[in-house]
């Protein structure tokens, strides 16, 4: 009986889950989220507003790119992979036992052991390894005064005006790599290249422009009809009053509750409450953005039957955001994107 109960419960408890990820995933389209272009403040916060005391959403979708920020690392390979590159040499210095010392130490210490295993004693392995290190000691000492006859001879072949050209200032590689440069002179200090600056990232020109009482009135006007088209999934009407942009977007919205077999009918939207946040001019453009908190109805039925999935005909509800109308060269107001508050 106890495991029939718990069974039941678990059965349960998974259609209780579907059907909450169901809900969250309707009201998420329905939404829509924050999306749009707000020209070069897209990704800065509008000012909040009386309407809209609080911060508005950051926008998740737009086709702006953000502004890159400066680089702060010098040009050519990454720090992460100059450290990495650096890693392995750090590791080779190990003092005298780490370095030519300690493999001399093991040489010996090889050889003599070698030396007893083999029935000669510790002491002739020795012998015979020191022998052998003398002989290597005299091949290397005798190339190494070659190499330096060789460089001396080199040295002289190169003529003075190149050394005075390579002194006079600060070479190319140095300045570009971030080695230590030595200026021609006695008894100088080195001095370390210049750090890099990268040049700032170019602004956007943009102040600050008034709004009239006849740009209000249009932005009241168009969301009452952004709204009501969006409840009629009229294209057109859609298409006119918006920037391709958000075009797309709700263009995507309408078509997902198609897919699904809903329909989003809002109607009767009402302004109750609005104020500009910021309004301003960059590149050609007039840019406007109002906190605007309105009523409407909104209904989501089925397709096929016309049943009521969500909402209620009879019953109003409201919500604020804010939007983003744009015009270019004094033409007509539209809406470039729309944030949650």
């Amino acid at each position: 009986m106890n495991v029939g109960k718990s069974r039941l419960m678990a059965v349960l408890g998974a259609a209780l889950c579907i059907g909450l990820v169901s809900l969250d995933t309707a009201d998420a389209a329905r939404r829509g989220g924050s999306f749009g272009s707000r020209g070069s403040r897209t990704y800065q916060a509008p000012r909040t507003t009386q309407t809209a005391p609080q911060q508005a959403a950051p926008i998740q979708r737009s086709m702006t790119q953000p502004a890159p920020g400066q680089q702060t690392a010098r040009p050519g390979a990454p720090a992460a992979n100059r450290q990495q590159a650096q890693a392995p040499q750090q590791q080779r210095r190990g003092g005298f036992l780490g370095g030519l010392g300690g493999g001399i130490l093991g040489g010996l210490l090889a050889g003599g052991l070698i030396g007893a295993l083999m029935g000669n004693g510790f002491g002739a392995g020795m012998a015979g390894m020191a022998a052998m290190l003398m002989q290597i000691a005299l091949i290397a000492g005798i190339a190494f005064l070659a190499f330096s006859l060789f460089k001396m001879f080199r040295r002289r072949q190169q003529p003075a005006m190149a050394g005075a050209a390579n002194n006079a200032g600060w070479s190319s590689n140095a300045r570009s790599s971030g080695e230590v440069v030595y200026p021609e002179g006695f008894g100088r200090q080195p001095q370390a290249a210049p750090a890099y600056t990268p040049p700032p990232a170019p602004e956007v020109a943009s102040h600050e422009i008034g709004v009239t009482g006849q740009d209000r009135e249009t932005f009241e006007r168009l969301l009452m009809e952004i709204q009501d088209a969006f409840g009629r999934e009229d294209y057109a009407a859609l298409r006119e009053r918006t920037t391709p942009e958000v075009m797309g977007y709700l263009a995507e919205e309408l078509g997902q509750n198609a897919t699904e077999g809903r329909h989003n009918e809002i109607s009767d939207t009402k302004l109750l409450e609005a104020d500009i946040a910021e309004a301003w001019h960059e590149e050609g453009r007039d840019y406007a953005t109002a906190a605007m908190r309105y009523e409407f109805v909104d209904v989501v039925r089925e397709r096929a039957t016309g049943a009521i999935l969500e909402g209620d005909p009879n019953q109003r509800v409201q919500k604020t955001e804010v939007w983003t109308f744009v015009r270019q060269g004094g033409g007509q107001w539209k809406l470039s994107a729309i944030q949650e508050a």
